[in-house]
């Protein structure tokens, strides 16, 4: 006999930690190879997480609702002699004892001493103890002038009080609006009020740090679920993090819209799926892309970063009301029938609590479709660290001038207006004007003729 680490499974590279949701086993419980174990949670997407081994589940280390770092032990296995799976060779191996079996609390930090993992990071000596930095941290508090005392001086959310990046965004934030947070010694509960609440602080403590909730009128009060207010977090984080503008522009979609209506049975007949307006957008958007690749970049402190693969996101509405955003990767080298097959592929997933984590990573440009819903314009806010996102609106027939060599006259049309927000950091009115403009050619443009 013997007993089988089960860890936190690596997600990604932005990915630090994992909420567990549910566990499916309780110790004594049998498991076989791969076998669903428990559900777990990132600011990304639910997944579930597999038995690497065939035995009884021996222990647990965490409860629900624990925030545990990647590459933690959260269970042990005791096989005999079974089936391992790959993944449990590629796990890392703990050099030290492993946790303590009582469930992490709020009230005990996470024991980072017991976890292999540990992600890229520089080392900074102090005089008390040794404190770990990684260099997006770094970067950021001299792009915005934290002084290093500050930085060491910041209560940090992250593994052995670390701090992390929404940690030193959140004191960028205070400073900015005036509220800059009294410099206090670290401490693995931080109790500045100044601070906004870590995502791994509100998963634990709901509404910590905000006054209890009242109303004397006839209403309803209901708390967010775990998503809503991972959004919540992500929107208000992008809003200080760039400066957002937004520009409008008008298209003649009457062309393309008429194609898809001649081509549409055809399309479904021979390929065996819909097509849908969105991977005609994502069409233009990439061809657009490739001219003006500024807007595939993202910032990092004083750096652009020039992005070469174009990775397209794409907002889906979830049937619970939650948005998420699964990523069509190396969308230029698809055709329209592979644009759609993606499409279609990532949002019926979406619909279905289906996506897999790397289905919403590594995105470059970002494209929401308000007017699915019925609206005519969206102003929508940058899914960072991206530095701009599209809005199409509703497909509306209207009377338009046509100019034509004949002279001027008045026809239905079918018009669309498109929106684009974008970080004015980097991208000027110009560009981003430039960039709408073009896209609206495109679309314009679409060859009525053409094969799919």
């Amino acid at each position: 006999m013997s007993l089988v680490d089960l860890v936190m499974p690596k997600m990604g590279e932005s990915i630090m930690e994992a909420t567990i949701l549910k566990w499916h086993k309780k110790p004594g419980d049998q498991v076989t190879l791969d076998e669903t174990v428990l559900d777990i949670a990132t600011d990304k997407v639910d997944t579930e997480v597999p038995s690497t081994a065939e035995g009884t589940l021996e222990e647990i280390f965490f409860a629900e609702n624990d925030v545990v770092p990647i590459g933690a032990v959260i269970a042990k296995i005791r096989t005999e002699g079974a089936r391992f799976s790959n993944i449990q060779q590629q796990a890392p191996v703990a050099s030290t004892p492993q946790p303590a079996k009582p469930a992490q609390t709020p009230d005990q930090p996470v024991e980072t001493e017991d976890v292999p993992y540990q992600p890229a990071a520089i080392n900074i000596s102090r005089p008390q103890a040794v404190r770990f930095y990684s260099p997006l941290v770094l970067n950021i508090a001299a792009s915005e002038g934290v002084s290093m005392s500050e930085l060491e001086n910041i209560p940090g959310s992250g593994n052995e009080g670390r701090v992390t990046k929404k940690d030193i965004l959140d004191y960028v934030s205070a400073m900015r609006s005036g509220r800059k947070p009294a410099a206090a010694p670290r401490s693995p509960q931080p109790q500045t009020q100044a601070m906004v609440p870590s995502q791994t602080q509100q998963a634990q403590v709901p509404n910590d740090g905000t006054p209890s909730v009242s109303y004397s009128g006839n209403a309803e009060i209901v708390e967010m679920d775990r998503m809503r207010r991972v959004i919540a977090d992500h929107m208000v984080r992008s809003k200080a993090t760039s400066a957002h503008v937004t520009s409008f522009v008008e298209a003649d979609v009457t062309n393309m819209v008429i194609w898809r209506e001649k081509i549409k049975k055809e399309y479904e007949k021979r390929e065996g799926d819909k097509i849908t307006f969105t991977p005609l957008f994502i069409e233009a958007i990439v061809k657009c892309l490739k001219k003006y690749t500024w807007l595939n970049s993202s910032v990092e402190g004083n750096h652009i970063i020039v992005k070469k693969d174009i990775n397209i996101g794409m907002a889906t509405a979830l049937p619970s009301g939650n948005l998420i955003v699964p990523v069509i990767k190396n969308a230029d080298q698809l055709n329209l029938v592979g644009l759609t097959r993606q499409v279609n592929n990532l949002a019926n997933a979406a619909r279905n609590n289906k996506l897999k984590p790397e289905d919403t990573q590594g995105g470059t440009f970002t494209v929401t479709n308000v007017g699915t819903f019925g609206s005519l314009m969206g102003t929508p806010i940058i899914n960072q660290p991206q530095v701009a996102v599209l809005a199409t609106g509703a497909i509306k027939k209207r009377p338009v001038v046509i100019e034509t060599d004949q002279g001027d006259s008045i026809a239905i049309r079918h018009m669309m207006y498109i929106s684009m927000s974008y970080d004015h950091r980097i991208i000027d009115g110009a560009l981003g004007s430039t960039f709408l403009s073009a896209v609206a050619k495109e679309l314009e443009q679409f060859n009525v003729n053409r094969d799919f």
